[in-house]
């Protein structure tokens, strides 16, 4: 009778272990690289903030300067000077954050539509709202300045927050979101406990999705802060301005005063630093949940 030996277990997982092993020249050379990209990264930043403290004349010495100056409040006194600042900074965060507020409401309610409901014509419907997303932007200029005009919201904000309450790319991300991440059944319980069809999304839908909530509220806001070409097609004076918008006209063929430009645009910049350090974690985790399902 043949004896099968049993297995040694040690000498099992030290075999996974060196399979597991990454050499230190590899693992040195990995770590290199990502401070590389750091570094490539956070310079813009760092010379942003570095040339928003000097004059026009030090920004442009050979080499540039690398430390900080001692400009910052001309450069601050300058950029008021020439534009209500931070009027055109508060109608930046009035459309960002209405437009991502709603863009959140109805992509949500679309997409639980989309993963949770059977209805004729459904996946004909998706298909057309995917569709959208191979239209380029830049078709919709004209069709869109002449809607806005007939409809008398020229230097209007709601011109701009009312056609960007849904998104095909939001209405998608919480569809695949929602149909992956949440069970029917649970729905199916809600229904049978006599919660609303709309009780179930508030109570049951809404906080179950907040990975994918953070991530597309902060893809959508970062969009809205930074648009520039609608509100250059919709408005019209310097009070309605936006941010990005008003710190373009700043900018001249021969007489940029790149020390206030650079002040305003770390000021502008700022505010989605502290968004992406605050929303960085639920980020990650809204772009990563699909792909971790089982």
């Amino acid at each position: 009778m043949t004896t099968v030996k049993a297995p040694d277990l040690a000498a099992v997982e030290a075999r996974a272990r060196a399979r597991g092993q990454v050499p230190p020249l590899s693992r040195l050379a990995a770590y290199l690289l990502i401070a590389l990209g750091a570094v490539l990264t956070v310079a813009p930043f760092y010379f942003m903030f570095v040339f928003a403290t000097h004059t026009r004349t030090e920004i442009f010495q050979l080499p540039p300067p690398t430390g900080f100056g001692d400009h910052l409040d001309e450069n601050y006194r300058n950029l008021l000077d020439r534009l209500p600042f931070w009027r055109n900074l508060w109608n930046s965060l009035y459309l960002a954050v209405l437009t991502t507020g709603t863009t959140l409401f109805f992509c949500t309610l679309a997409g639980y539509a989309f993963a949770m409901y059977r209805f004729k014509g459904r996946e004909v419907l998706f298909g057309l709202v995917l569709a959208t997303l191979l239209i380029p932007s830049t078709l919709n200029i004209v069709p869109f300045a002449l809607i806005m005009q007939a409809l008398g919201w020229i230097d209007q904000p709601r011109a701009l927050w009312v056609p960007g309450m849904a998104s095909a790319f939001g209405i998608f991300l919480m569809r695949q979101y929602i149909g992956s991440s949440i069970p029917r059944e649970l729905v199916e319980a809600a229904r049978i406990d006599g919660a609303t069809e709309f009780g179930i999304f508030l109570r049951v839908i809404l906080p179950l999705t907040g990975p994918a909530l953070a991530t597309l509220g902060l893809v959508t806001f970062v969009q809205s802060w930074n648009a520039f070409l609608g509100p250059l097609i919709i408005f019209r004076s310097a009070e309605t301005y936006t941010a990005p918008l008003a710190l373009r006209t700043l900018q001249s063929v021969a007489n940029t005063d790149w020390g206030a430009l650079m002040c305003g645009v770390a000021l502008t910049v700022v505010p989605l630093l502290i968004l992406f350090a605050l929303a960085s974690r639920q980020l990650i985790e809204g772009l990563t949940a699909g792909a971790t399902k089982g």
